[in-house]
């Protein structure tokens, strides 16, 4: 019942690649396509979703961080050694997967999840392809059951309703954590190299925190206007949104492309809600007033509050098991205060064990020990300038990044076998490769 994908080449993958979205066991209600299969749901097998979880994010190595280590050349923006089988801005490896089926649901680590020695062992896996076994230990169940947020229009578009979390299928959620990278592009902004100064465009344009590091008061950052160095919160908090947001792009192409190569049907689907899949999945929710969370100045959220149209929203800011972190944002309640946060960051990059010390050990340089003492660390005045705007930030607006929670989700893939009937009787005979007609056919005729 498993068609290797070894087997299909790249173009083959590439030229049949479509959102099939009719599964076995599905009904589509009314419509031109009003169809109800006679058959009954079929779900994935364990090899078919290792295949597409190690597509997603399998760990496959270290990465070169091949790049300038120099006085103010920027190599150092670089804040991990740990691949998988997506990039990721700065190898921070923002995106965790969820997956979630009829029989439970699953975290996938990322790659900094895994000790030094796992992580070696898990590569050598990939690279020999036993992939169930590389599922098995990259995995860490949350839920015996399904896990979804509810389908009202109030969480869901109504495009995917008839389809979205039907029995047989699997569901594979990215999630984005917004603090590594907002810290870890905050301390090149800040650096003497570049010294951007940053401003509130909800408060007037004032100083974001870091106005004693102006050049006007002696300090370095940028702060006269002809100097077109300075910046906001948004436009900074938006370009790294998108940033992150091509991370989580790429999991879900490679989800789409291991579909085609097994034979299976999947889309992409909108999963962008405030709360709704975190409280699903369990994470450890806050939360603040709608106006505070939308940055509304403080006079309308008096208002607001005054005549009852402030409700609370909630926002996810971790997920622990048993009282263990398994994900954990640079930002409270994990830290006392930004300050913490931002110091633990610098701590994972230039500390004993950090990324460019100790943790030089880790990678495919021939001689990392004499590599990691020619590599310099960010200046005192340019950690506390990100300590500095990190407080405002989170005094302010209550949280951190300011536009965003530290999790965030934007688009999930969902995965089925197909209804080879439904495509039949609607569709053209190219609209079904032979890889599509053989994987169904097989599964249909197992026990």
């Amino acid at each position: 019942m498993f068609l290797d994908p070894l087997k299909a080449t790249l173009f083959e993958v590439l030229v049949n690649r479509r959102s099939r979205r009719v599964g076995l066991g599905m009904s589509i209600p009314t419509g031109p396509f009003q169809y109800k299969s006679p058959h009954p749901p079929v779900p994935l097998t364990e090899d078919e979703e290792a295949a597409l979880a190690f597509a997603a994010c399998g760990v496959t190595g270290y990465a070169l961080a091949d790049l300038s280590y120099g006085a103010r050349e920027g190599g150092t923006m670089l804040a991990g050694r740990l691949g998988r089988t997506v990039a990721s801005p700065d190898a921070v490896n923002a995106v965790a997967v969820l997956v979630t089926n009829d029989r439970g649901t699953w975290l996938l680590k990322r790659p900094q999840d895994f000790a030094a020695a796992e992580f070696l062992e898990l590569v050598s896996l990939a690279r020999k392809g036993v992939l169930t076994e590389l599922y098995q230990r990259s995995r860490i169940q949350l839920s015996n059951r399904r896990t979804a947020p509810p389908l009202d229009p109030g969480h869901n578009f109504s495009i995917n309703r008839w389809s979205l979390y039907a029995p047989g299928t699997t569901y594979f959620l990215p999630i984005i954590e917004t603090t590594a990278l907002t810290i870890n592009a905050l301390l090149e902004l800040f650096g003497e190299d570049m010294a951007v100064f940053l401003r509130d465009e909800r408060a007037w344009f004032r100083p974001a925190g870091v106005d004693r590091f102006a050049r006007s008061k002696g300090g370095h950052l940028h702060d006269a206007p002809r100097d077109l160095r300075s910046a906001t919160i948004q436009m900074t908090e938006s370009a790294l949104l998108e940033s992150m947001a091509t991370e989580h792009g790429m999991v879900l192409q490679n989800l789409a492309l291991m579909t085609e190569a097994l034979g299976l049907g999947g889309f992409p689907n909108f999963a962008r809600h405030e709360y709704s899949w975190f409280q699903a999945a369990g994470f450890r929710m806050q939360s603040m007033p709608a106006s505070r969370y939308a940055g509304a100045p403080g006079f309308l959220s008096t208002l607001a509050g005054w005549f009852g149209k402030d409700p609370q929203i909630e926002y996810p800011v971790g997920l622990e098991k048993d009282n263990r972190p398994l994900l954990k944002p640079f930002c409270p309640p994990y830290y006392k205060s930004m300050e913490d946060a931002v110091l633990a960051f610098v701590e994972t990059k230039f500390g004993v064990d950090g990324a460019y010390r100790g943790g030089t050990q880790q990678s495919t340089w021939r001689d990392a020990a004499s590599c990691s003492t020619k590599i310099p660390a960010p200046s005192a005045a340019t950690i506390q300038a990100a300590i500095a705007y990190c407080n405002y930030v989170h005094r302010r607006y209550g949280r951190f990044p300011a536009y965003t929670a530290p999790f965030r989700t934007i688009i999930g893939f969902q995965v089925c076998r197909v209804d080879v009937d439904f495509y039949d009787r609607f569709y053209e005979p190219e609209a079904l490769p032979d890889s599509v007609r053989t994987c169904t056919e097989r599964a249909r005729r197992s026990p």
